[in-house]
Order: C-alpha cells, then sequence, then structure tokens
C-alpha cells in the first residue's frame, strides 16, 4: 500500500468523516462542534484510528469547509498573488474576492478568509479528534500507537502554522478540550503550542514511514525548524536544518537530494520524487469525478493546452523581469526591472511575435507560460489565444501546476480535465538549503551560506532547459553561481531573498516570507508603483505596515465566538 489515500480518501470523506466530524459548514462557526456521531468505542481500534488520521490528512490538499479555491494549501492567492509572484487574471468579474486580497483592501467579510478559516480548523479538530480516540484503543503496540499520537500531533501543528501565518492571532485548540461548544479567545501566542507538538512529532516519528504522504521525523523536524525561522529563533532552526540535510530521508528510505531536472519538481509523473519533503496527495480517475485531485481548479491557460479553464494565477511582468542575468549568469539583484523581458501583450496571436533575446535564468520557462516558448509538451505559448483578457491581467499563464499533453487522462480525470494528480509541495529540500543559507547569513558564515544558494544555482545551470522541437534551448537560457566570496551580511542576504524569490516562486510562499523577513512593506509598495503601470486596476493599491502583514478575521468567526456578551475572538490591527 503505497499511497494511502489512493483506495481509501473517498470513501472516508465522504462517509466516514462526515459522520464522525460534522464538517464545519455544518455548524455556525468552526468551534460549535457536534458531539461525535458514532460512538466512539465503535471506532477504537487499530482499522478505525487509522481511518480517522487519514481523515486528518486529508486536508493537506486543503478542499474542506464546502469550497475548493481558497482552502488549497498551495496558498496561490494568499501566498503568491499578495505577494506579487502573479495577478488573480482572468477578467475583473472573475473571483472578485481576490481583487482585494491583491490590493491590500481584504474584508473581515470576504468568503476566501471563511472558508479557509473553517478548513484549517477542521483539520485541527480531525487531528485532536485521532488522539481521542486512540486513548481508547488496546489492538495497537505502543509504538504504533507513539506512531499514530505524532502524527495526529504533527498534523494539528500544521493547521495551526497555516492559520498562525495568515492571522497571526489565532486561538489554538488542543484535545484536551470537553466543552462541545468552546469559545477560545486569540490572545495570546500560539507559537509555543506549535513548538510543542513539531516537538513531539521530530522526537517521536519513525525515520521512514511505510506508506508515501505519511509524515516522518525528518519532515516534522524541518517544520519544526520553519517555525523558529518564522519567529527569526536561527539559533534554534540552525541544528534542525544541518540534521534534515544529511540525515533526512523520505518514506523510501533514500536520503533527500535535489532533483537533477528543476521541472521534476512539478511534473506529476515525479511526485513524491526524493526532493520532496511533505506533499499533499492526489488522485484522478477513481469514481470520484476529479474531487481527489489538485484543488488549484482555475490556474490553467484559457482555451486551450490543459484544462482549457479558467485563465486564472497569471504570473506577473516583476516576476518575469527577476529571471534576466548579467554577463556572469548572476541575476540583476538591483535593477532588474529597469527594462521589461519582451512581452506580446497587444498582439494578436495570428501575427508575429519574436520572444524576449536577451539572457534568462532557465527556471523562468519552467515556472512561466509565455509567447513562442514550448508550454511543456503543448506546443508553443499561442500567446493572447490562451490569456482571457491580457489588457487586464498581462499575457502570461502559470506553469507549475500544470500537466503534459501525453498525460491528458492519465495524471488529469476524464471527466474533468482541471483536476490532476499533481501533489502540492509542502516542503521541497530547496526551501530547506535556502533556509540553511538564511541562517548562516544570519548568524553565522556568510560565504557558507553562498555554498548553499550555489547548491540552486549549480541545478539551474546543469539541468534541464526548456527545448524547441528540435533540440536547441527555448532561449538564451544564462546562469552561473556565485563565485567571489560573500562577506557582508547585508549582501548575502539580499542575494538569499532573490534566489527565494527565483525558486519558490508561483509556490505560495511569497507573501509570508516577505513577511517574516520584516520587509513585506517596502518590497510590496516598490512593486505596486512599477506593475500598476501595466496592471492599472492595481493604481492607487497600497500596503500599510503594521496592518497588511496579516489577513482580517473572518466577521462571522467573531459573531460566533460571543459569550455574554462580548466577543472571545478579537480582529486584527487595521479591520473593522
Amino acid at each position: 500500500m503505497q499511497q494511502f489515500f489512493k483506495h481509501h480518501k473517498i470513501a472516508l470523506i465522504s462517509g466516514l468523516c462526515i459522520l464522525l466530524f460534522c464538517h464545519v459548514q455544518c455548524s455556525d462557526g468552526f468551534l460549535d462542534k457536534q458531539p461525535l456521531s458514532l460512538d466512539q468505542t465503535a471506532l477504537a481500534n487499530k482499522k478505525g484510528v487509522n481511518a480517522i488520521l487519514i481523515g486528518a490528512y486529508s486536508l493537506l490538499e486543503g478542499r474542506g469547509a464546502g469550497g475548493s479555491y481558497e482552502n488549497t494549501t498551495s496558498n496561490w492567492s494568499f501566498g503568491s498573488i499578495r505577494g506579487g509572484d502573479a495577478h488573480k487574471g482572468a477578467d475583473p468579474s472573475s473571483q472578485p474576492d481576490i481583487n482585494n486580497i491583491e490590493r491590500y483592501e481584504s474584508n473581515p467579510t470576504d468568503n476566501y478568509y471563511l472558508g479557509k478559516w473553517r478548513t484549517i480548523y477542521e483539520g485541527v479538530v480531525r487531528a485532536n479528534n485521532t488522539l481521542k480516540v486512540l486513548r481508547l484503543v488496546n489492538d495497537m503496540t505502543d509504538d504504533e500507537k507513539k506512531n499514530v499520537t505524532a502524527q495526529a500531533r504533527f498534523l494539528r501543528a500544521f493547521y495551526h502554522f497555516e492559520a498562525k501565518k495568515l492571522w497571526n492571532n489565532v486561538p489554538y485548540l488542543s484535545d484536551s478540550l470537553t466543552d462541545l461548544n468552546p469559545k477560545i479567545p486569540n490572545n495570546r501566542d500560539i507559537w509555543p503550542d506549535i513548538v510543542a507538538d513539531l516537538q513531539f512529532a521530530a522526537d517521536n516519528l519513525p525515520e521512514t514511514q511505510d506508506m508515501i504522504g505519511r509524515v516522518n521525523k525528518w519532515a516534522a523536524t524541518a517544520f519544526l525548524a520553519k517555525a523558529y525561522m518564522y519567529q527569526r529563533k536561527f539559533a534554534e532552526a540552525k541544528p534542525l536544518i544541518e540534521a534534515v540535510l544529511t540525515s533526512g530521508k523520505n518514506s523510501r528510505g533514500v536520503k533527500y537530494q535535489l532533483n537533477n531536472c528543476f521541472q521534476d519538481n512539478f511534473n506529476p509523473a515525479t511526485k513524491n520524487s526524493p526532493e520532496a519533503i511533505l506533499e499533499a496527495q492526489t488522485s484522478v480517475n477513481d469514481g470520484a469525478n476529479g474531487a481527489n485531485g489538485n484543488s488549484d481548479v482555475l490556474n490553467y491557460p484559457y482555451t486551450g493546452g490543459p484544462g482549457k479553464c479558467c485563465g486564472t494565477f497569471q504570473p506577473s511582468q516583476d516576476l518575469v523581469n527577476s529571471y534576466k542575468t548579467d554577463v556572469n549568469g548572476l541575476p540583476l539583484l538591483v535593477n532588474y526591472g529597469d527594462e521589461d523581458v519582451k512581452n506580446d501583450e497587444g498582439i494578436p496571436s495570428d501575427q508575429p511575435f519574436t520572444p524576449y533575446t536577451g539572457q534568462l535564468d532557465p527556471r523562468v520557462d519552467w515556472t512561466v507560460g509565455r509567447r513562442g516558448i514550448p508550454y511543456l509538451d503543448w506546443g508553443p505559448h499561442p500567446g493572447a489565444a490562451w490569456i482571457r483578457n491580457q489588457a487586464y491581467a498581462g499575457p502570461y499563464s502559470p506553469k507549475k501546476n500544470v500537466y503534459y499533453k501525453e498525460q491528458q487522462g492519465k495524471f488529469s480525470d476524464a471527466s474533468s480535465p482541471t483536476a490532476v494528480a499533481n501533489n502540492i509541495k509542502l516542503l521541497r529540500l530547496a526551501e530547506v538549503i535556502l533556509w540553511a543559507a538564511e541562517c548562516e547569513a544570519e548568524i553565522g558564515d556568510p560565504d557558507k551560506a553562498r555554498s548553499y544558494v550555489n547548491q540552486l544555482r549549480t541545478r539551474a545551470r546543469n539541468g534541464c532547459y526548456v527545448q524547441q522541437p528540435d533540440g536547441t534551448p527555448a532561449a538564451d537560457y544564462h546562469v552561473d553561481i556565485y563565485q567571489a566570496p560573500w562577506t557582508s551580511r547585508t549582501d548575502a542576504l539580499k542575494a538569499i531573498r532573490f534566489e527565494n524569490k527565483l525558486e519558490l516562486a508561483m509556490e505560495g510562499h511569497r507573501f509570508f516570507d516577505l513577511v517574516r523577513w520584516g520587509i513585506a512593506d517596502t518590497e510590496l509598495n516598490a512593486y505596486l508603483a512599477k506593475e500598476s503601470i501595466k496592471r492599472v486596476y492595481l493604481k492607487g493599491a497600497t500596503f500599510t505596515k503594521n496592518e497588511d502583514e496579516y489577513y482580517p478575521i473572518p466577521q462571522t468567526e467573531i459573531q460566533n465566538s460571543y459569550v455574554n456578551g462580548q466577543a472571545t475572538l478579537q480582529q486584527n490591527p487595521g479591520y473593522k
């Protein structure tokens, strides 16, 4: 049994989980849980508790609480669009809640926040119910119980971590709660609770699991390091990161390693690769009409290529410009946006167009679909014919989430072509390597940080390039390593952060990284100043420091938190 979702996920979600947990949309608020509708003792056995645990895992993909677009843990809108990687795309009337996300004008009544909040806390409740039922189980060994406990506590930490990075001031729900309708305030920092759960998981999980998709010791260790990185506790994070890099093994017992080809991280045929530390598992053609596929179903070219819908999540010109390189194959850290990479905006697909001829980092064309460049094996991207509204959101298409033409019907669902069995990459080794570089720049040796960054640049240089049908490179790709020693902490951090932008683009991380680095206001306002010239709907948008770093607590949840006329959930600063 290699993938524990493959045969069990559909029946579990459609039957057992609904009965056990009463999905949060059944109640007025995420804390207003009803009692288990099945006797817990009926599930208090090895098979039952593992079924409940799978239910907790199932929300790693983010489909829950009655929605899908807003809930996905890819965080394409909350992390990438908000961070300037991409625009909402499509046209002005499509997915209007994202307009507010992109313009930093979020409203507590927007449905995207409510759906995300409820999905996250449903995941917490499922993890806690696993722990509660486990206490009644008698047919499992102590080691088996410890493994399940550690997995459930990891999942509880993961979901709380998601809430923390979106809203900061959030409640922590433990499995000790007995009140069916607790009103938990959000007036304390829950980092200690998240760290405690992750530490327990790292201490008690096995180094490898016998089922792909289940968390192991090293994934828990990596997320513990990530929790410290978000708190800027580099001394605590550094040894954990080094342990993952030197000792970590995936579920197949293979040491984590960078894929030779950057694109193998995003190819459905190579999911759960040696670079994958944790992925949300997906499947298609399993009788669920695509419901178990990747939930980023809007993020395909419009009317052509894979999916043929819906033209959302269009890469920004700023992102594309970031991939320009100098004569030494290094990024233009300061003036990359002075001149745009040539695009076809305003040029119909039946009119001639010659793509940009300057030097580019090859990762650009594994990340962005642009005219004249092969779009995987779908042929050259035709430009406007695949773009819903170029004048509104620009000329580019997303690329990391799509599938190859030869995979159609195999890795895409036959009944729902935008549902694809392309796992959501929750954590891959490249991000951990960037943390290692960041720790060295912050508290260690800046030149050792250079060696970490160069691992990613070496892969970009020596790995796979997008090619034309005749085997020649599709563009003038030129990328190389940093040769000169790094001696300045400030300069090292600038290079590391830029490498982070290039490597992890369109993966939902950018906004959260800018916030944890403390530079969101300067970076995003500089971005808006230039990008709003091209995308007029961004004119007048501004990022407000000490307000826009976090999203508004959903108003519905605040209303449902009242006790004796007082709300136990308090709204974040800057929102009403």
